[in-house]
């Protein structure tokens, strides 16, 4: 397994989560797949100036955190895929976010006038810059300058999204054509509204506008063959990377998937249980599987790409 870039241009800043860099590329020696799948929030190394400005303990501060899906997709880099995941965590700053959506609540001095302050994630507190975990528990003690914000989206936000942009245009290159996995979890607690059943798997497309419904079609029979319960859309559309990278037309395809924590870990601890094992394997099987589909649904549509 080999990492994407000889260089480490985060050098300066691993001190800020325990020695690692905010983020990596996973990639095989030969990437074989037109793949590329993306783990933004299963980040669990917190620096220690975030934790002391919190005032949640470290136990109470992972609530939003997508514990083990990098690990639980990390298989798909010897099938010959590349992912990308984060080091740094949800709380500390959200990229499956607009780059400046912010609370100007959370800060002491003003925000520049391009930050978007009216969107409904930012209402609940789940902005680029989070004001709140799990939905309700404030994070912070204080108010932040806008300084901070600025440094974390100018240089972590900006460089990750690069990054993720690079890797898709390299795919597109060498296939003809990228399919981007958009790798997360979700509370257990969560329910679909018409039925009122607790989901394994939620796949997001955007409402079928990011990739291509044969994609989310076969990958919803993969997992419902494998005795899933899985929904589409609800109540997980894609948030902000599924929509911003999904150009089916162009021949870029994305695809939010969802998993039920509850299915491998106790969400209490924050540890794993035995289903993990038998999940991963499962993933495994799925992402086999999934990339194995056949390529004719994913060419970019010469008129529409031109």
């Amino acid at each position: 397994m080999e990492t994407s870039d000889q260089r480490d241009p985060f050098a300066a800043h691993r001190t800020d989560f325990n020695g690692h860099p905010p983020f990596e590329v996973l990639a095989p020696a030969e990437q074989r797949l037109p793949y590329v799948f993306n783990s933004p929030h299963s980040g669990c190394q917190y620096p220690q100036s975030f934790l002391e400005s919190s005032r949640l303990d470290g136990q109470a501060i992972r609530r939003s955190e997508d514990a083990f899906v990098d690990h639980l997709f990390s298989h798909v880099v010897p099938l010959g895929a590349p992912m990308l995941r984060a080091h740094f965590p949800r709380a500390y700053l959200d990229v499956n976010r607009e780059p400046y959506e912010l609370d100007p609540k959370m800060f002491e001095d003003r925000l520049p006038p391009y930050a978007n302050v009216r969107s409904i994630r930012v209402a609940g507190g789940l902005g680029t810059v989070a004001r709140v975990v799990s939905e309700s528990h404030e994070i912070y003690k204080h108010r932040l300058p806008v300084s901070e914000a600025m440094y974390r989206i100018e240089e972590i936000y900006k460089p990750y999204h690069t990054t993720l942009r690079r890797m898709l245009a390299q795919t597109h290159v060498t296939f003809g054509y990228a399919i981007l996995i958009d790798c997360h979890s979700m509370p257990s607690t969560i329910r679909c509204q018409s039925t009122d059943i607790r989901p394994d798997f939620i796949l997001g497309d955007r409402y079928g506008t990011s990739c291509s419904q044969e994609l989310t079609s076969y990958a919803a029979s993969i997992l419902i063959g494998m005795g899933y319960t899985v929904n589409r859309n609800k109540p997980y559309a894609g948030g902000f990377i599924t929509e911003h990278y999904g150009r089916p037309t162009r021949g870029l395809h994305a695809l939010q998937v969802e998993m039920n924590r509850g299915l491998y870990m106790d969400e209490s601890t924050q540890r794993p249980h035995a289903g993990l094992l038998e999940l991963k394997a499962n993933l495994e099987a799925f992402a086999r599987e999934l990339t194995s589909m056949p390529d004719s649904s994913f060419a970019a549509d010469p008129i529409a790409a031109e």
